[in-house]
């Protein structure tokens, strides 16, 4: 098992990177919008990486940080959602991202990633939202404003103050996804998603 790479980026391809480390070349596929994809020829670059072994092929995917590594592993574990649409997803999204499609509960932005389609995106939201929840103390993006980002603080907390009044998660995911005012104080959240769900 290969945990990192660190090396010279010599050559760039079609979502995928060929590094030198000590002299080998070994060719990773990562996500269009890593770091190391968007270094120079010539430059240093590391990456974290998941070596995937199936019948007759052996590929290595590389993640700039372990967050994406992570998230990376998670996502391949949805049924239907293999290692090809995994890189997709993390082209597409930034980790904060992703997190808040998942956390939101929005299937449809997740359909924006190269061979998503509406059941995979309902699966990975359905299997993953209580393990691929926003950090906390991070950053919510709202999705339906294209991922434009919303503190944690009033979004997150309103979602427990609606759970402990009785709502699922959802209902409060969804109420909460329909206001689209930012930087709001809890119970401003909380008062406009309650309105949301009579």
């Amino acid at each position: 098992m290969i945990g990192f790479l660190r090396g010279i980026l010599i050559e760039k391809g079609d979502g995928c990177i060929v590094i030198d480390v000590g002299g080998v070349g070994y060719l990773v596929n990562v996500p269009s919008n890593s770091r190391a994809y968007l270094k120079d020829e010539g430059e240093e670059v590391t990456v974290h990486t998941e070596m995937i072994v199936r019948e007759g092929d052996v590929s290595l995917y590389g993640f700039s940080g372990k967050g994406e590594l992570e998230a990376f592993r998670q996502l391949i574990t949805v049924s239907g959602v293999g290692a090809k649409a995994g890189i997709s997803i993390l082209s597409t999204f930034t980790l904060e991202q992703l997190r808040g499609a998942i956390a939101f509960e929005d299937a449809k932005s997740l359909q924006q990633a190269n061979g998503i389609g509406k059941k995979s995106a309902e699966r990975i939201v359905l299997e993953l939202k209580d393990k691929f929840a926003p950090a906390a103390g991070g950053e919510i993006p709202a999705p339906d404003r294209g991922g434009e980002a919303v503190p944690a603080s009033g979004r997150a907390e309103a979602v427990s103050a609606l759970m402990a009044l009785g709502y699922s998660r959802g209902e409060a995911m969804s109420a909460l996804s329909a206001i689209e005012e930012k930087d709001l104080p809890t119970e401003e959240y909380v008062k406009r998603a309650l309105k949301n769900l009579f």
